[in-house]
């Protein structure tokens, strides 16, 4: 297959240019020269060899600690010069040697072209496409998501040292994917706030860590976004820029707050971006609780609050939450922002202080939080080529190993979720021909998903077929949207074939940012092709699902004629050779599902803007999420097959926890269902569980083991959740010993309506596998 690199080599015209400018003037060609040199070499500050000057100033030092520096650099800056470094776009100070910088660059899964400080030229011409994240995350790896971090770092800082890539990464979206609908919950890690909190941190620290491990220096800077409780794009035109999200604290600090937090405190994230929503009316980047109060206060974040893109001019022009600008980048510069993406703050904030609605000290603070990032990040240190990763460049993009790793990704995250007996996997040998049929068989750029970059090459699902037997290719449809099903042809293809795969779902037209669906419902022809194909086929029919969101499949669930069922997400550039690693064996599959997989009925009855997770029955409001949701799923969260039996035997686990509290606590006189979880009666207050995991099978491969907890039923608690979860590798016939700790303050408590933490007194019940452990937790 011709790679991507040489097809872009292809469309790309600068070498034929050069050569016949050179034929015309060596004055075009001098200029074209520039232009690439421009390309080939790195944006930083304190060049001495450029301006001797810098190296007497005080913010070039690198012998002084950081807080010394940045402070001696915003003593220089006049006013106009700061407004300059509290936009993305940032200008220059040429006196000072400081260039332009550009903040807005995107690695969601792999360094990608979508924000302005990115490009891909002949010199570096694609870079590793991970998995989109929701498919990422059904590995439940949080090896996996710190080691893709790592890579995407390394490949940022190689295109970095050559001019194409800035250093500040605005990356992971650690939402909650909280209804299926949402376009963007790809971007997700999905609906388990402690699966989002372990994604977020793991990947936060592959990007971040530094090889020497210095929390005060950092390899690229990424960003948690969007915070907070966002999660509407554009549904039957509700629109993001003016929706208001009305969130009970509960929900908020049980739900929505925790991947954020997790982010700051345990991935010591260098960002994070308030996103264009109101939150109980306020529009979040001008919220001085939502910012200073949490993030910054509360939490202690070490670096810089961007603004999601124009949210500032969003938030005066289209939620007209202040009369003037002028007062706008008042209140979002004393809420706490440092960094507006958009040229608002560069317009209007002068004024604000002129106007005396805003002291400079303020704009001193915002520009100082920027400049200690770029510090950090060595942006101020002199020449990059002589400083850590200063080797790096195109050579160390899409290196064998990374684009092996990015179908790794794809076949750990590949969920199986119906297989009926000896179906799957097929055998390469006993198949001799293949019927491929369906509008994703042959795709590339739907299987990276949004956020994307340019892939070093895609494996469609077709070439990852037809590498190991014969095929034979029928579309079925002309494109997802599958107006017209060439049924006939399809049917005749599954007829003659010993086994069919069914290539079906979505792609960006059907789910996107800007766009949520409105239908659980395969699109078109689908549900129709689907079974006509199934009925005439003569062998096992393997259906396989590319998507963000999940689908009532109801339909094929319950079709004995549909022996296996996969969901492959959006799987990156070697997602077909990851499809047909697993449908032939050579891959045991171990992804479960990140989120819940919900019947029609369910949209029909609950409108995406209600932001409730907990039911209420009386208005026969079912709740959201494996969590709190009430009524019938498709799948489940955590639902998930292998080729293997896999048993769980519980080796240890107390039946009862005591928690001391002091001789004169208001519970030793009186009837409690909760106690504050507070430091003095939570110190050292954990336990072991330990799960022996036997695979009974042939078949070697991962396996994920999942603790739930069932808590009282007190403050509305969740009716099931996710306490831990350790991903194992076992042989054929073997077995290994998984340990969990349990924190009970942390593990064993619930938010109650306030949102402050308790430990919930009673009978807890604990969950691996089918196994339930009851354990009960008294003062």
């Amino acid at each position: 297959m011709t790679t991507l690199f040489s097809s872009v080599l292809q469309n790309r015209a600068p070498k034929v240019s050069v050569f016949i400018f050179f034929l015309i003037s060596l004055h075009c060609l001098s200029l074209i020269s520039v232009r690439v040199l421009a390309q080939t070499s790195p944006v930083f500050a304190c060049d001495a060899t450029k301006n001797p000057q810098v190296a007497s100033y005080g913010f070039c030092n690198t012998k002084l600690g950081t807080d010394d520096r940045v402070a001696d650099l915003v003593r220089r800056l006049t006013l106009q010069e700061k407004i300059l470094f509290i936009v993305n776009s940032a200008g220059s100070v040429s006196r000072l040697g400081i260039p332009k910088y550009e903040w807005w660059s995107e690695a969601l899964h792999g360094v990608s072209n979508v924000g302005p400080g990115t490009k891909f030229t002949s010199l570096v011409p694609g870079a590793t496409s991970f998995p989109q994240v929701i498919l990422t995350a059904a590995s439940f790896n949080t090896s996996l998501y710190e080691a893709i971090g790592k890579v995407v770092s390394t490949e940022a800082r190689a295109m970095y040292n050559v001019g194409l890539a800035g250093l500040t990464y605005w990356s992971p979206n650690i939402n909650i994917f909280r209804d299926p609908r949402w376009g963007r919950g790809q971007e997700t890690p999905g609906e388990d706030p402690l699966l989002a909190s372990k994604y977020g941190s793991s990947y936060v620290k592959g990007l971040q860590q530094t090889e020497g491990g210095d929390p005060s220096r950092l390899k690229v800077a990424a960003c948690c976004k969007h915070y907070t409780a966002y999660d509407v794009d554009n549904w039957k035109g509700i629109e993001r820029y003016t929706f208001d999200a009305v969130v009970t604290q509960q929900d908020m600090d049980d739900t929505f707050q925790p991947p954020f937090k997790s982010c700051v405190i345990d991935g010591n994230v260098a960002s994070v971006m308030c996103s264009y929503n109101k939150v109980n009316g306020k529009p979040t980047c001008a919220d001085p609780d939502l910012l200073a109060g949490v993030i910054r206060g509360q939490w202690k974040l070490n670096g810089y609050i961007v603004s999601d893109c124009d949210s500032v001019d969003v938030l005066f022009k289209n939620q007209h939450y202040t009369k003037t600008p002028e007062e706008a980048a008042t209140k979002v510069i004393l809420a706490g922002l440092d960094l507006n993406c958009g040229s608002f703050l560069g317009q209007h904030t002068e004024a604000a202080v002129k106007a005396g609605l805003l002291n400079e000290s303020a704009i001193d603070k915002a520009v100082t939080n920027n400049f200690a990032t770029l510090m950090r990040l060595g942006f101020f240190d002199g020449d990059p080529s002589k400083q850590p990763y200063g080797k790096l460049g195109p050579k160390d993009v899409c290196t064998p190993e990374h684009q092996e790793l990015a179908r790794e990704a794809a076949r750990q995250g590949i969920v199986l979720l119906k297989n009926s007996p000896g179906s799957l996997p097929l055998s390469p040998t006993a198949i001799k021909t293949l019927a491929v049929i369906g509008p994703n068989v042959n795709v590339t750029k739907t299987m990276i998903g949004n956020y994307e970059g340019i892939p070093c090459k895609y494996t469609t699902p077709l070439q990852g077929l037809t590498t190991s037997v014969a095929t034979n290719y029928v579309p079925g449809c002309t494109n997802v949207a599958c107006g017209t099903a060439q049924v006939d042809d399809a049917k005749k293809a599954a007829a003659s074939a010993d086994a069919t795969v069914l290539v079906m779902g979505i792609d960006q037209s059907q789910e996107r940012e800007s766009f949520d669906r409105v239908s659980l419902l395969l699109p078109g022809q689908q549900p129709l092709l689907i079974t006509e194909v199934a009925k005439a086929a003569k062998g096992p029919v393997i259906l396989v699902i590319m998507s963000g969101g999940g689908f009532d499949i109801s339909f094929a669930k319950n079709d004995d004629k549909i022996t296996s069922i996969l969901w492959v997400g959006y799987p990156g550039e070697a997602g077909g050779a990851a499809i047909a690693d697993v449908i032939f064996g050579y891959y045991n599959p171990s992804g479960r599902l990140p989120m819940t997989w919900y019947p029609q009925s369910y949209v029909d009855k609950v409108p995406m803007t209600n932001m409730n997770m907990r039911p209420d029955p009386s208005k026969g409001y079912p709740g959201r999420t494996y969590r709190f949701y009430t009524g019938e799923t498709i799948y489940t969260f955590g639902d998930g097959l292998s080729y293997s039996k896999i048993t769980h035997e519980l080796a240890k686990a107390p039946r009862l926890v005591s928690i001391p509290l002091e001789e004169d606590h208001v519970c030793r006189s009186s009837e409690c269902k909760s106690v504050e979880a507070v430091e003095q009666s939570c110190k050292n207050l954990a336990f072991d569980i330990h799960v022996r995991v036997q695979n009974r099978g042939k078949y070697g491969g991962s396996h994920t083991v999942f603790l739930f907890s069932s808590p009282p039923s007190v403050h509305n608690s969740p009716q099931k959740h996710l306490l831990g979860f350790e991903k194992v590798s076992l042989t054929g016939k073997s077995e290994t010993l998984v340990r969990f700790k349990v924190d009970v303050c942390k593990d064993l408590s619930v938010v109650d309506e306030l949102g402050s933490r308790k430990v919930a007194l009673g009978q807890h019940l604990l969950h691996v596998g089918s196994l339930k452990h009851s354990l009960t937790v008294r003062i």
